[in-house]
């Protein structure tokens, strides 16, 4: 009976574990497949009032860079690749 119960709760904390550190990769910047930048930059973009050109430039950096930053807005420290990305000028290239 001892031996059930200390099986059990070794599973659920590895169930625990597994998930804590799926999300952790995810937060840091993990890479996404093509198909899930859509999805990711709606989101991203859909608290703007200019959607078309946020978009069109979130979908090409993640493209480039494979990640989106969480959010509507900032987080960018997350993804490096799109955080870094600059216009000639100098600005932020990804919304």
């Amino acid at each position: 009976m001892a031996s059930l119960s200390r099986n059990s709760l070794l599973l659920v904390l590895s169930l625990l574990l597994l998930i804590t550190f799926s999300n952790v990769a995810e937060i840091h910047g993990a890479k996404l497949r093509p198909s899930e930048c859509k999805p990711r930059c709606n989101y991203r973009c859909s608290a703007t009032s200019h959607k078309k050109p946020c978009m069109f430039f979130c979908l090409k950096c993640c493209a480039t860079c494979l990640c989106v930053p969480p959010g509507t807005y900032g987080n960018k420290e997350t993804c490096p690749c799109y955080n870094n990305w600059k216009t000639k000028e100098g600005r932020p290239k990804c919304p």
